[in-house]
């Protein structure tokens, strides 16, 4: 079969719009995707207000470890999860712990001085750096091979209403926060065209419906797989805005404006939690992006858990002593369900095979689930939780590892390396003096 020259010539030969555009745009069998070299991918994955240590961290050091409660969830997933313990976030200067763990998080540099005013009595502002998500996007981005339609997605799960330092983790550059999306029909929208509305993106569905059957005609049998898959991923969010649009329709007035930042969706976090996992691995699908961060609310955030019997907000619950055992115990509950939506997207990412390639997503992604703090009532700074899941950059999983007090700025540096993006520095170039961290190959 001979090729047309891009996805668009491709499109107008089979007299189908260009609206079937993101359904085509990664088919392996039509040659368009650079199909090469091996793709590479990375999320970061993100909840805040730290962990409790004795429930989150393995005891035993290397292969021979055991699960503790807070991870217990990844057990299907042990031989390709790495645990670093030990890890810290060296970065100092304006800005609290939870404000300098979160904008420093990525960047592995100092924030700017601002007029945000945190729990300390220094402010500070955005951060100094670009974030390595965004790093890893840019170079991607530069070589056509690598190149794909946004080159990074940011998803949120009840992020607050509001830009400030507790709710970036990403950084386009200096004083360059990234926005994550945290409401599922936009990121649809972005993902599947560039609806304005809901009425139309219901209406998508039913315009491209011949396209696809064009399409499927012209093209192998795992082309016309994947073009069924995302035929009924949109079907299904189809009746998820139908079922949306029926309830506002039952209201019967419209919905008032809420007081900026208040949220009244804390309830629905389980299932935006779900929806977005989804809508991230289609993406990986389809190769709209080799690079993803997935960030649940912000630091200091305040999620009320009810659906594991928790009424208090995770961050008032973190600020507790030691000697609470029962905010310890409810604190463990809030870290093993944050474990098991990782495991959620660890098991979607196993069951999606790789487009026009070998193995899973699964196997061609690295997880990395991580934190601002590394324990919420004392704030501090060091042993970060950094839980690593997946095959994407040939670390050597399986294992629990421990450092001494190692800069973070060592771990970026390992992800960049991963891609074969050979920086000798990122961050302040104080802690990478020793290069990428050892042992993870």
């Amino acid at each position: 079969m001979t090729h047309p020259q891009s996805r668009r010539d491709f499109l107008r030969s089979l007299g189908v719009s260009a609206a079937a555009m993101p359904f085509v745009w990664n088919l392996p069998g039509l040659g368009f995707a650079a199909q090469q070299q091996r793709k590479r991918r990375l999320i970061v994955m993100f909840s805040p207000n730290g962990v409790v240590p004795d429930a989150f961290w393995p005891k035993d050091e290397g292969d021979k470890f055991t699960l503790p409660t807070c991870l217990e969830p990844l057990a299907p997933f042990q031989k390709q999860t790495l645990v670093l313990q030990g890890v810290c976030d060296k970065v100092r200067g304006d800005g609290d712990n939870h404000m300098r763990g979160m904008g420093c998080l990525l960047t592995g540099v100092e924030l700017f001085p601002g007029n945000i005013q945190g729990g300390s009595d220094t402010p500070a502002g955005w951060s100094s750096g670009i974030s390595m998500d965004q790093e890893l996007k840019n170079f991607l981005q530069a070589n056509p091979a690598t190149r794909t339609r946004f080159g990074s997605l940011e998803f949120g799960a009840l992020v607050p209403d509001r830009a400030d330092t507790w709710t970036r983790m990403s950084y386009s550059g200096p004083n360059k926060p990234v926005a994550p999306i945290d409401d599922p029909y936009q990121m649809f929208n972005k993902l599947y065209g560039s609806a304005k509305n809901q009425e139309y993106v219901r209406s998508v569905l039913d315009e491209v419906q011949e396209d696809l059957k064009k399409i499927s005609a012209a093209v192998g049998a795992e082309d016309r797989r994947l073009l069924e898959e995302h035929a009924s991923y949109v079907r299904a969010m189809e009746k998820e805005l139908a079922a949306e649009a029926g309830m506002k329709k039952e209201v019967g007035h419209a919905v008032p404006e809420l007081e900026p930042g208040v949220r009244e969706d804390n309830d629905q976090l389980p299932k935006i939690s779900k929806m977005q996992i989804d809508l991230l691995v289609s993406g990986f699908a389809a190769d709209f992006n080799r690079i993803a961060t997935l960030q649940y609310t912000n630091s200091v955030g305040q999620p009320k858990m009810r659906w594991l019997g928790i009424d208090e907000g995770h961050h008032e619950l973190s600020h507790e002593p030691d000697s609470n055992k029962g905010a310890v115990e409810k604190l463990t509950k809030i870290n093993r369900w944050y474990c098991e939506q990782l495991a959620y997207l660890a098991k979607r990412l196993r069951e999606t095979p790789e487009p026009g390639g070998q193995g899973s997503l699964l196997d061609n992604t690295l997880i990395v689930w991580t934190n601002e703090l590394g324990k919420g009532n004392s704030h501090t700074l060091d042993n970060i939780p950094f839980v690593l899941v997946g095959g994407g950059l040939d670390f050597k999983m399986g294992r629990n590892l421990k450092y001494n007090k190692t800069p973070h700025n060592r771990l970026l540096l390992s992800l960049a390396h991963g891609f074969d993006h050979r920086i000798k520095k990122f961050g302040n170039p104080d802690f990478c003096g020793d290069g990428p961290l050892d042992k993870l190959t």
